[in-house]
């Protein structure tokens, strides 16, 4: 989803005030208290900007730690990040990423790479083909997802560091590279276009790395009659991919036991794995910059979740409850947006605008002195 702070109006689609009780039960549905999850993962695209900028980062009692060292001690098993083709500040590139994918098999945590087909954020409202690629005809646009996507997908094989989960787009809803690939509405190239752009990055996926598993991603945690008429599309264009994604945050998509229900109805229908491919809750409604934040009122935020420290570990204790409730074992475990985003001046939400700020940090998994939160632990271990 794009993170940017005009989403903060977005967010007033507000869901009942907190109160200091227990988290809501899950439909009525126990999860088994065995039930392990296999990816309990952090987005860390952020990680290299914030770095070059003086970020640093610390364990629960204040030691300073290399970051992937502390995500590793704190039990996160995967790290996922994002590629852009050719962003203004330069970020989220192949670049970056060979670096910061050495660093993660050395630490021993799964590589889960994010592409978005774009130079800047993709997400449900934004869609926005690479400056590079405007001029491309649908063969040609075909093409560069193939080209881009095995150079990317290549070079982390080559060098011994292989992608362990891999999506096509990201929070694709609507489809991606508009108009062309634009899935409704005039002007756009319809589900068989779309579907032809999804087949060519999901057989340079396999071409490339044959043991990665491939995930489609939208963004309808609580939606299911979005998520049915999307995956039915997407079955009957016959795309061959492993896990079915979905971005799941309470203030935008629901209570928990409607995730569950749709959740559920998903790993059924079409016999798939799925997983929670962003999540996240606000430690503090304070704000470390001048920019107004995402969450930032108290109507935004879930009952039982109170904006703190212990609340923000509670909802990651829900997450990965829900997941453990769908039957089958086919709830895989959930990934949280950029844990590690912390503020640092000159590395806000917009790529083109060295002076933007921050609306993420008070969503982040280390607090405003750079220590670890209990959320970070609970995410590792809890149901590890």
């Amino acid at each position: 989803m794009r993170r940017r702070t005009v989403l903060a109006a977005a967010g007033a689609a507000a869901l009942a005030a907190p109160v200091l009780t227990a988290a809501p039960a899950l439909a009525n549905t126990a999860a088994p208290s065995h039930r392990r999850l296999e990816i309990r993962g952090v987005d860390i695209s952020s990680l290299p900007k914030d770095e070059d900028f003086g970020a640093v980062y610390r364990h629960a009692d204040g030691r300073r730690d290399d970051a992937i060292r502390i995500l590793a001690d704190s039990g996160v098993t995967h790290a996922r990040l994002k590629v852009w083709v050719n962003p203004a500040d330069g970020y989220n590139t192949k670049k970056q990423i060979l670096p910061l994918a050495r660093r993660l098999k050395k630490a021993g945590i799964g590589i889960w790479i994010d592409f978005h087909y774009s130079d800047i954020w993709a997400d449900p409202a934004h869609q926005t083909k690479p400056a590079a690629w405007a001029n491309l005809d649908v063969a040609g646009l075909t093409r560069a997802v193939y080209d881009h996507t095995a150079d990317v997908l290549g070079s982390l094989k080559r060098q011994g560091t292989p992608a362990d989960l891999v999506q096509i787009g990201n929070e694709i809803n609507g489809g991606l590279l508009w108009p062309e690939g634009k899935n409704w509405g005039e002007g756009s190239g319809g589900w068989a276009t779309q579907a032809a752009f999804l087949k060519a990055g999901l057989t340079a996926a396999r071409d490339t790395t044959p043991r990665v598993r491939t995930m489609l991603h939208i963004a309808s945690g609580g939606d299911n009659g979005t998520s049915r008429w999307w995956f039915d599309n997407a079955v009957s264009y016959g795309l061959d991919f492993d896990i079915i994604g979905q971005s799941y945050y309470p203030f935008w998509h629901g209570d928990l036991a409607t995730a569950l229900a749709n959740m559920t109805d998903l790993a059924a229908r079409y016999d798939k794995p799925v997983v929670i491919a962003e999540t996240a809750y606000p430690f503090t409604l304070e704000s470390e910059d001048a920019t107004n934040d995402i969450l930032y009122d108290p109507s935004q935020l879930t009952a039982g979740f109170p904006a703190t420290p212990e609340g923000q570990a509670a909802w990651l204790r829900a997450v990965a409850d829900l997941q453990a409730s769908i039957p089958g074992g086919k709830g895989l475990g959930y990934c949280y947006w950029e844990g590690v985003w912390t503020y640092r001046k000159g590395n806000g939400w917009d790529p083109t605008d060295a002076t933007s700020g921050n609306a993420w940090e008070n969503l982040a998994l280390f607090d405003f002195d750079d220590k670890a939160l209990p959320g970070l632990k609970t995410l590792g271990h809890y149901r590890g």
